[in-house]
C-alpha cells in the first residue's frame, strides 16, 4: 500500500485508542485486513503499516474509514476517522455508518447513490457482513428523533461540485418516466421543497415497487438509483421546514429501502445492507418509529435468506422492542413473523411456533378502519400464510406447509409475481418432502419458467434449491421430464 509522505507529528490519538481497545499493532492491522476483505479490498497491512500511522503517515483511500469501523466495533460507540487523527475520506467504502445527525447521513446515503448509479460493479460485489448489523440496530434502538431537520439555504462547499439533472440517460426499456411536478424545472440544492415533491417521491415508491413485485429487482434497479441520486438528493439538500423535512426524510428513506431490497433480490447482499442501514438513519431523521421497524425486518429477511438465523431472530427482536405495542396490528404480525422466519431457519420448533401464533392472533385484531401504512399493506392472510409455509418447510414439516402454500397461492393477487413464485416453489418441495414427486415436479416446472421471464436472483435460488432437493430422485421420470422442461426454456 502507497501511504503519504510521513507527517513529523505522532499520532498520540491513535496511539491513545489503541491502548483502550486493547490492540497490538499486529492485531490492528488484521482487523483492518479482514474489514477490508468484507468490503471485497486486498489491503495486506501488517504492523509496520500501523507504526506508521502511529508516526504521522495518513493511510490513503478508503482506509481511514476502515480503521475508525474497528475501532466502532471494538468499542462500542460511533468514532471517525477525525477521532483517530486521520484525514477524513468520503463514506464510500461502507455506508454501514450510523450517522450522528441527518446532515451526515445525507452525505453518506447520498455517496452511496452516486456509487451506485455510476459504473462501480465492484460495489455489487462486496460481501454481506453479519458483524455489521450490531451497531446500526443498536444506535437505533436507543437512539432518539432528530431534534431539527429543518434546512435554510445551504453553504456554498456543501453543493456538490456536479450539477444534477433528473434523469438525463434515456429511460431503461419498459420503465416509465418518473413524476416531475408540473413546470418544475430541474431541482438544484437550494431550492425549496414543497409537498408536491414529496408526493412525487412517493409516487415513484409505489411505481418501482410494483415493477419489483412483478418482474424482479434488476428490471428497473439503476433507474430507481438515478432517480435517488438526480432527484432525491437535491431535495434532501434543499429548503424545507420541520414538518416538510420529516415527510422528506421519510419518504427518502421508503425509496433507499426500496432501493436495499431490488439489490437484495439481484445477489447484491453487501450492497442490499449498506441501503437497509441508511434507510434505517433516514427514518430516525423522519421521526418514524414504525418504518425503522419495518427497515429492521427487511434486514432480517435477508440474514434468513442467507442463512444467518440468529442475526434473524435478533433483528427482529429490536425491531418488536423498538415499537412496543404502540404499533397497529398488521405491523405486529409482521414484526412476529419476521422472528418466526428466523427461528424455522435455526431450526428452533418451539420458538418458532409461539412466534407465528403471536403474529396469526396479532392478525386477527387488525379491523378494516385500522390506520395502516401504506408500506404494510401488503401483509394480510395471503402473507400470513406464505410466512407459515416457509417456516414449515424450514422445520421439515412438509403437510403443514403445503396447506399453508396453498392457501397463500389461492389468496395472493396475481401482481405479487414473485411472491406467487416463492410460494409455490415452497408448496413443491413440501410435496417432494411428501414423496409427491409428480405433483413436486410439475409445479417447479411452473416456478422454473416464471423466473426465466424475470430478472431475480432469487427467484433462480429458489428453483435451484429444489433442483438440489431432487438429487435423490435424479433418474425418476418426473424428474427426467422436469429437466427437459427447464432445458427447454433456453
Amino acid at each position: 500500500m502507497t501511504e503519504r509522505p510521513a507527517q513529523r507529528t505522532p499520532n498520540r490519538q491513535l496511539a491513545a485508542l489503541i491502548a483502550e481497545a486493547g490492540f497490538s499493532n499486529a492485531g490492528l492491522a488484521r482487523r483492518v485486513d479482514q474489514l477490508g476483505l468484507e468490503h471485497g479490498l486486498d489491503l495486506r497491512y501488517d504492523k509496520t503499516s500501523v507504526t506508521r500511522w502511529l508516526r504521522g503517515q495518513q493511510p490513503r483511500g478508503t482506509t481511514p474509514a476502515l480503521i475508525a469501523e474497528v475501532f466502532t466495533r471494538r468499542l462500542g460507540r460511533r468514532l471517525t476517522a477525525q477521532d483517530l487523527g486521520l484525514d477524513a475520506c468520503a463514506p464510500v467504502y461502507a455506508g454501514l455508518e450510523f450517522a450522528s445527525t441527518p446532515e451526515e447521513a445525507v452525505d453518506i446515503v447520498s455517496g452511496l447513490w452516486r456509487k451506485d448509479s455510476g459504473s462501480h460493479a465492484e460495489l455489487r460485489k462486496i460481501a454481506f457482513t453479519p458483524a455489521g448489523l450490531v451497531v446500526p440496530s443498536r444506535d437505533w434502538l436507543i437512539g432518539r428523533a432528530d431534534e431539527k431537520v429543518a434546512r435554510g439555504e445551504p453553504p456554498a462547499a456543501r453543493i456538490p461540485a456536479q450539477g444534477r439533472a433528473a434523469l438525463r440517460s434515456p429511460a431503461e426499456p419498459g420503465v416509465p418516466s418518473l413524476p416531475r411536478q408540473r413546470g418544475q424545472a430541474e431541482r438544484g440544492p437550494g431550492q425549496r421543497v414543497t409537498a408536491g415533491d414529496i408526493a412525487a417521491l412517493r409516487s415513484v415508491g409505489e411505481l418501482f415497487r410494483t415493477l419489483d413485485d412483478a418482474y424482479g429487482g434488476g428490471h428497473a434497479r439503476q433507474a430507481l438509483v438515478r432517480y435517488l441520486e438526480h432527484e432525491c438528493e437535491p431535495m434532501l439538500r434543499g429548503t424545507y421546514g420541520e414538518q416538510t423535512g420529516r415527510r422528506l426524510f421519510a419518504a427518502a428513506a421508503d425509496l433507499t429501502r426500496l432501493a436495499g431490497w431490488t439489490s437484495y433480490d439481484i445477489a447484491a447482499h453487501g450492497l442490499a445492507q449498506r441501503y437497509f442501514v441508511q434507510a434505517l438513519r433516514l427514518a430516525q431523521a423522519a421521526g418514524d418509529r414504525t418504518y425503522g421497524a419495518y427497515v429492521l425486518v427487511t434486514m432480517s429477511r435477508q440474514a434468513v435468506y442467507l442463512g444467518h438465523g440468529r442475526e434473524a431472530v435478533q433483528l427482529a427482536r429490536v425491531a418488536q422492542q423498538g415499537v412496543g405495542t404502540s404499533a397497529p396490528p398488521v405491523v405486529q404480525a409482521l414484526l412476529h413473523s419476521s422472528e418466526a422466519r428466523g427461528h424455522g431457519v435455526l431450526g428452533e420448533v418451539r420458538a418458532c411456533t409461539a412466534a407465528l401464533v403471536r403474529a396469526e392472533r396479532a392478525l386477527e385484531t387488525a379491523r378494516p378502519g385500522d390506520d395502516v401504512p401504506h408500506w404494510a399493506k401488503f401483509f394480510d392472510e395471503a402473507q400470513l400464510a406464505d410466512e407459515f409455509g416457509h417456516c414449515h418447510r424450514d422445520l421439515q414439516q412438509f403437510r403443514a406447509a403445503a396447506q399453508h402454500a396453498e392457501r397463500s397461492l389461492q389468496l395472493r393477487a396475481p401482481s405479487y409475481a414473485r411472491s406467487r413464485l416463492f410460494c409455490r416453489v415452497v408448496l413443491a418441495t413440501a410435496r417432494l418432502g411428501l414423496g409427491e414427486l409428480d405433483q413436486a415436479c410439475q409445479l417447479a416446472a411452473e416456478a422454473a419458467g416464471q423466473a426465466a421471464e424475470m430478472r431475480s436472483v432469487r427467484a433462480v435460488e429458489y428453483v435451484r434449491d429444489f433442483e438440489r432437493r431432487l438429487e435423490p430422485y435424479k433418474d425418476a421420470a418426473p424428474v427426467r421430464n422436469y429437466r427437459d422442461k427447464v432445458a427447454a426454456l433456453g
